[in-house]
Parts: structure tokens; C-alpha cells; sequence
């Protein structure tokens, strides 16, 4: 009884989110729990694939108190606390001076940590796993149980662990409401006379028979390519293998109704779209600005697309209401065409038998978004509900709306005050900035289906890490990937930040994409397409591919998993000036040019390089205050080792170190107590921290995102003590790093450089 009690108590006290996370995983939250752990996700989090390689690296050199103290931190810490922190962190945090109050709280955080334990786990060490009652698995029982009784009460149920891996809510209640196979067209809602529109691009496309001579074509001849000018999206390189289609040619003004769109969406369009069109100085139409019209002319194709140029302050929001609006389109007018023809089925003689209604595929999801956190998805959601409500006295009926609010809605009041971040910054973190989610949703006529199960949606709306604890891993006894295998349109926004992420989540769903289903799962094959049947599928999917930069890890998935028989455009403008004119301090800059054979070869090659070459100039105690900034974890890992053994006198800052170790570090590193600073680039994405005292900059490679080549060179002008004659900055770069150096410098600038093999100076005198 004294367990069941304290299952009550401890369920009571918990709040609404930690009630969900509870009914999902089965235990509370790591941020909220007295012992974090990492291992709640089955380690598919990347801070778990990184620390895997971290652990190997130092089990043989152990020669610092500090660096071992901070490499249990790791151990500990997990990427969604690293997550949680940026709502979370308390208004200390946000503050960038060194004040008295702070030295004074580093201090006590610094005492805390190393005078109860010699390992310094501080927060989350090991003291704290005492500190857990001996009944807490019982408890935890008793909490599932009481959960279990809250259910049955009427209680939501879909993210009881025991309901399955997919977060599928099962609602008995609407689902003959939203079945295809039972369902027929109403004429007022619909466009019956879809299937007779010739020039429809749906129909375009979806009815095109390849032969088994063009699908061997298109596996093994190279792509012809092609390139064309247009006023708002630059240069584009069209690429195709079969022959040469019509040239797509951007339209400077077009009436809605040529865009062959559902019926709804020609009225409901220009009033979502509405506040897009208010910035336009000289609007050529009124429902598309410039870019909406050039982007939606090549989705409308049904070619693949690659927009690097998505700005979360400027455009973001209008590439996602053209998106929106082509993977509306897609869907209403794949099921109306279901629809139809299953009153053409109800309405034919006894025993005739036709084959003409081949009308789906071998499952029923049609589009898949990726987006990188839950407000992502809120704001799509948000847009299909505008697209399909004709006005306001017309609401369609959304199932699940409160649910959905207060699961990927945000509460204001989450935000820490004063947290001076930039604006960029404050735009992609904005909102709800989980990672971990995915949801299903269905669409028939007036209705939305939200948290309909994946193999009854329409439209599934996931983040990378979201997707991949489903589809799981080769020897899982619960996965599951059948629900990708009739994906029509892949969207994936805001790709560069699964570079911050885990760009191994984003791989993992392109080799389980458009493959055939393992079952069959209720599936009528007199309707699905041939080109299903023959694992074409992939040949048909047109992948919407957008970002904020180019990267070759970006650019290898655009060229290597898109296989659409229309063709691909990419636009690819060259940068002309580069973020170097943003530096706004008198700073000389050395570009170092290092060799290497090969691509899989520069990572050992600009480590030999460096250790050799750069770092034997940085070894005098005149060098001091040298901060060295490295993108990718485990070059850090690898330097970090390399330091420890030589015996050097520096900290280290990265995305996994706790915050009483950051403050240490950063007061060392001011101070001249340490020399050297290695500092990760997902550390700075996440926190955007001024470092200051910095005297020297090594650029170990350069960033991936350009504009924290500027960021992090005007974190110089943050201690001004008159030595700014001695400050320096190295860049280390191959002929690989081609893009990335064309958007540090200019394109003029990168070619002078990639045909010389002598080191560069530039002087930067400000901004220019």
C-alpha cells in the first residue's frame, strides 16, 4: 500500500508535459529527473553515436583532473537537456559579462562541484543516485498503473508505451469517416472532373508508364544537365536522364486558375498568402510574391528541387506556405480521384470487371514533411487547416485539435527574460523546439484527422530523430517502414540544421524510403498503381529539398537518393562578397591551404597538418588566449586528446558540457589561467555565448553556417585592452572546402585561392 500511495503522490505532482512523457517512454524526462541518462531513446540520440567514440578515444589517457571531471559530465549529458536548456536556462545564464555576481556563482558551482567529489560530476554525479528511493522502480509501476486508470477514464492513450512504438492513436470513433475505401466524392467540395483534365500536372505525372528500358536508363546513364536564368531564383541547373523535357520557363504573372488547383485552394489561397503580399512593392499578381511563383512553377512540374538560400527571417515562412499549398493540392487531388472512382466501382453492373481504377498506392501515406522541431510542425498544421476553411463561417472539422495544441504549442512564460541572442538565433529557436516527434494527418473533403495512425494518414509531419525510432535499426524486433514505401512528395526543410543534429537520422530514412512493405496491411491490389506493384515507386517521388547554405553532405543526398524521371533543378548563386565583409575589427587573416589526396583522406591530413605546422607557433606563452574553434565533434574529441597527451595547458568547451563547466572554462580562458580554448561549432549554435578574451583564432576548418566566421571574429572587439595590434586569425582549409570557403570570402577570392597553393593574407580594415 506505502508504494501504491507514494505512485499516487509522485503522479499528482507531476506536470502535464511530464505526465505525457511518462505515458510515452515509461519514465519521467531526463531534464526533470535527479539522474540524467541518455539511454531513454535507445540511443538513437546523436549525443549517444558521438559519446560512443568519445569513450574509446579516452580510455587510455587520463592525465587531468579537470578534462576527466568534464568527460563524466559527458557521460551523463544528454542533446535533448542540451535542448531543454536553451527554454530553461535561468536568467544568470543569458547574461554575457563577467560580473562580480557571476565570478561569485562560478565559484560556488566550481566549490560544489570538485569538493564533493574528485570526479566533479557536480549536478548529476554520482551522489545523486543515493539520493533515489528504494522503491522508485515500484513506484514507477504504480505510476503507469494510475495512468492506466486515467485512461480508462477517457483519458488519451496514444503514447502509452504498451500501444506499440508508432505513436498511433487509434480512434475507433472516426475512422470510417476518414476511410478512402468507404467514402465517395461530394461534387459541392470536390473537383470530379479531375481525372479529365489533360493538362493536369497531377495527372501528368502519376499516369506516365515508364518502360523497363527508361528505369534502366535512369540507373545507369549519367544525368545531362542544362542551365537557365530566372529574375527571383537566380541561376538554376536543370539535370535529367531521359530525354529532354519542355522547358520550364518562369511565368512573370499567371491567373491562379491556370495551376489546375484543388477547387478550395484558388479562393482560400490569396487570403492565407495574403500577408506575404502586403511587402511586395509591386505585386505582378495578387496570390504569389516572386518567389513563391518561381518556387511553386517548379514544384507544380513535379521536379525535384534544391532552394539553399532559405533564411529563417526573411523567407522561410513563404517557402513553407508554398510547399503547404503544393502538398495540399497533391493529396486533395489523389483522393478525390479515389473518391470518384469508387462510385464509378459502386455504380457498374454485376460481374463487369475493369482495371481501370488503379488509383493508389501500396499504403496510404502520400507526403512526407521533415521538419526540425514541434513549432515547425504547428505552423504547418496551422496552414492546411487556413487552405481548406473557405471563410470564417465555413470551419472544417479538425479531430484532435486541443490534443495537438497542447502537445506542440509552447507557453510563453518558458522563456528565460533577458536573453540577448541575435535575430536569426531568436527565429530558428522560436516556439516549441523539440526534436522528437511525428505525427499523422488525414485529409478527406470538410475534415482534418490529426494523430490519425500512419497507415490511415495523408500527410505525416516528423522531425529526423522522430522518424528513426520508428523506422529502428537492422535486428530490432519493433520497427517498422512500410508506412514510407508510397511516399509521392518528400519535403525536407530547414536541412543544415540536421547537420547540427544528426545527419545519420536524415540517411537512415533515405535508404527505407519507397521500398516494398513487408505486409500487405488491408490493401485492395486491384487499385494500387503498376508502378507500385513494380517498386518503381521511388522513380515517381518528387524530393523538396530546402536550406540555409550548401553542403556536399546536403548536395550528395540531393544527387544520390532522388531518382525523379522529370528531372531535378538546383539553384546554385555563387556568393560575391562572402561573411568576411561583415568582420567589423582590424584583424589580419592567414588562410592556410593543406594537402590531401583524397576527401576521405583531409580529416587526417588537416590533423597532421595542424599538429605539425600551426600548433608549434602557438606553443609560446606570448600566444596566449588562443581560442580554436572546430566544427566537427570528433575532430574535437580527437584534439582534445591530442592535448592531454602533450601535456598543453588548455579547456575545452562543447555541446555536452555542463554549465558549471562552461563558466569555469570561459573564466580560465579571460583570465590567461588556460591557454588554449577548444570550442565546438554545435556549442555555439545552440548557445550563441560571446567568448571574450580572445587574442588569437584558429579556425581548425571552416564553419559550416558562414556567418559565424564574422560572429566569431568580432568577439574580439568584447575585451578591448588596447592589444588589438597582436590579435591574429589562421583558417585551415583544403580544395575540398570550396563551397564553404566561396560563402567566407567571395567566389573571385576562392577561385585566386584553390589555383594557388601559397598561403593567403588578407587584412580586414571593418566593414565593408
Amino acid at each position: 500500500m506505502g508504494k501504491r500511495r507514494a505512485g499516487r503522490e509522485l503522479l499528482r505532482s507531476l506536470s502535464k508535459k511530464q505526465k505525457k512523457h511518462l505515458r510515452e517512454f515509461g519514465e519521467e524526462h531526463p531534464f526533470y529527473d535527479k539522474v540524467f541518462a541518455c539511454c531513454f531513446m535507445g540511443c538513437y540520440c546523436c549525443c549517444c553515436l558521438h559519446l560512443c567514440f568519445s569513450f574509446q578515444s579516452e580510455d587510455s589517457d587520463k592525465s587531468s583532473a579537470e578534462s576527466d571531471s568534464e568527460t563524466e559530465v559527458e557521460q551523463v549529458s544528454g542533446y535533448h537537456k542540451l535542448l531543454a536548456t536553451l527554454k530553461t536556462s535561468p536568467e544568470s545564464e543569458s547574461e554575457e559579462d563577467e560580473s562580480e555576481s557571476e565570478e561569485a556563482e562560478e565559484s560556488e558551482a566550481e566549490m560544489h562541484s570538485e569538493g564533493s567529489q574528485e570526479t566533479g560530476e557536480g549536478e548529476g554525479g554520482e551522489e545523486d543516485t543515493n539520493d533515489v528511493p528504494e522503491e522508485e522502480e515500484g513506484t514507477t509501476d504504480t505510476a503507469e498503473q494510475m495512468l492506466s486508470q486515467e485512461q480508462a477514464d477517457g483519458t488519451d492513450t496514444s503514447c502509452d508505451p504498451r500501444h506499440g512504438v508508432i505513436e498511433e492513436f487509434t480512434d475507433v470513433k472516426h475512422e470510417s469517416e476518414f476511410s478512402l475505401e468507404t467514402n465517395f466524392m461530394e461534387e459541392e467540395s470536390g473537383d470530379c472532373n479531375a481525372d479529365r483534365r489533360d493538362s493536369n500536372p497531377f495527372k501528368q505525372h502519376m499516369d506516365k508508364e515508364l518502360e523497363e528500358k527508361e528505369i534502366e536508363k535512369m540507373s545507369t546513364l549519367p544525368k545531362a544537365s542544362s542551365q537557365s536564368q530566372w529574375p527571383r531564383l537566380g541561376q538554376l541547373i536543370f539535370s535529367y536522364t531521359l530525354e529532354k523535357h519542355k522547358t520550364l520557363k518562369a511565368d512573370k504573372e499567371f491567373d491562379v486558375k491556370q495551376l489546375h488547383l484543388h477547387k478550395p485552394l484558388e479562393s482560400t489561397w490569396p487570403k492565407v498568402n495574403k500577408q506575404f503580399l502586403s511587402a511586395v512593392d509591386k505585386p505582378t499578381d495578387f496570390s504569389f510574391t516572386p518567389l513563391q511563383r518561381e518556387l511553386f512553377c517548379i514544384m507544380n512540374s513535379y521536379r525535384d528541387l534544391f532552394y539553399p538560400e532559405r533564411n529563417a527571417l526573411t523567407n522561410g515562412e513563404e517557402i513553407r506556405h508554398a510547399y503547404c499549398l503544393h502538398a495540399l493540392n497533391h493529396v486533395l487531388k489523389a483522393n478525390a480521384q479515389v473518391l470518384s472512382n469508387n462510385a464509378k466501382r459502386r455504380d457498374r453492373k454485376p460481374g463487369t470487371d475493369t482495371d481501370d481504377h488503379r488509383d493508389q498506392g501500396l499504403t496510404r501515406p502520400k507526403v512526407l514533411m521533415l521538419v526540425p522541431f514541434r513549432e515547425c510542425a504547428l505552423r504547418i498544421v496551422h496552414i492546411l487547416i487556413s487552405l481548406l476553411e473557405a471563410n470564417d463561417k465555413k470551419k472544417i472539422d479538425v479531430s484532435n485539435k486541443k490534443r495537438f495544441k497542447g502537445e506542440f504549442g509552447s507557453d510563453p512564460e518558458e522563456k528565460p527574460p533577458n536573453l540577448k541572442r541575435p535575430e536569426d538565433y531568436e527565429a530558428v529557436f522560436a516556439g516549441n523546439i523539440d526534436d522528437h516527434f511525428r505525427i499523422g494527418v488525414a485529409i478527406l473533403q470538410k475534415s482534418m484527422r490529426l494523430y490519425a495512425p500512419f497507415y490511415s494518414s495523408d500527410i505525416i509531419i516528423a522531425s529526423p530523430l522522430g522518424i528513426r525510432t520508428v523506422i529502428g535499426a537492422e535486428g530490432e524486433k519493433k520497427r517498422d517502414f512500410d508506412f514510407l514505401s508510397s511516399i509521392e512528395i518528400l519535403i525536407i526543410d530547414q536541412a543544415d540544421i540536421y547537420l547540427m543534429q544528426n545527419w545519420e537520422h536524415v540517411l537512415h530514412l533515405m535508404k527505407h524510403i519507397n521500398l516494398l512493405p513487408l505486409d500487405s496491411h488491408g490493401v485492395d491490389f486491384s487499385r494500387v498503381r503498376m508502378l507500385n506493384l513494380n517498386n518503381w515507386s521511388k522513380y515517381y517521388r518528387q524530393t523538396l529539398l530546402f536550406s540555409s547554405l550548401q553542403d556536399p553532405q546536403i548536395n550528395s543526398v540531393f544527387n544520390k537518393h532522388c531518382f525523379n524521371y522529370v528531372g531535378q533543378v538546383a539553384i546554385r548563386n555563387v556568393p560575391l562578397t562572402g561573411s568576411i565583409s561583415h568582420v567589423v575589427v582590424q584583424l589580419p587573416h592567414v588562410f592556410r591551404r593543406l594537402e590531401a589526396d583524397s576527401i576521405t583522406s583531409v580529416i587526417d591530413a588537416r590533423f597532421q597538418f595542424f599538429t605539425d605546422k600551426v600548433l608549434p607557433e602557438y606553443r609560446d606563452a606570448i600566444m596566449s588566449h588562443t581560442l580554436i574553434y572546430v566544427p566537427s565533434y570528433f575532430d574535437y574529441v580527437r584534439l582534445r586528446n591530442y592535448f592531454k597527451k602533450e601535456d598543453l595547458n588548455f579547456t575545452h568547451i562543447c555541446e555536452y558540457t555542463k554549465k558549471a563547466a562552461v563558466c569555469r572554462a570561459r573564466r580560465f580562458f579571460l583570465k590567461g589561467e588556460k591557454q588554449f580554448l577548444l570550442f565546438t561549432e554545435r556549442f555555439h549554435f545552440y548557445k550563441r555565448y560571446t567568448i571574450k578574451g580572445i587574442r588569437n583564432l584558429i579556425f581548425y576548418e571552416l564553419p559550416t553556417y558562414s556567418h559565424f566566421y564574422s560572429e566569431i571574429c568580432n568577439m574580439l572587439k568584447a575585451t578591448d585592452n588596447g592589444v588589438d595590434a597582436t590579435w591574429t586569425c589562421t583558417v585551415l582549409y583544403s580544395k575540398y572546402d570550396a563551397q564553404k570557403l566561396a560563402a567566407v570570402v567571395g567566389i573571385d577570392r576562392t577561385a585566386q585561392m584553390l589555383q594557388s597553393k601559397k598561403n593567403v593574407h588578407l587584412f580586414v580594415t571593418g566593414e565593408n
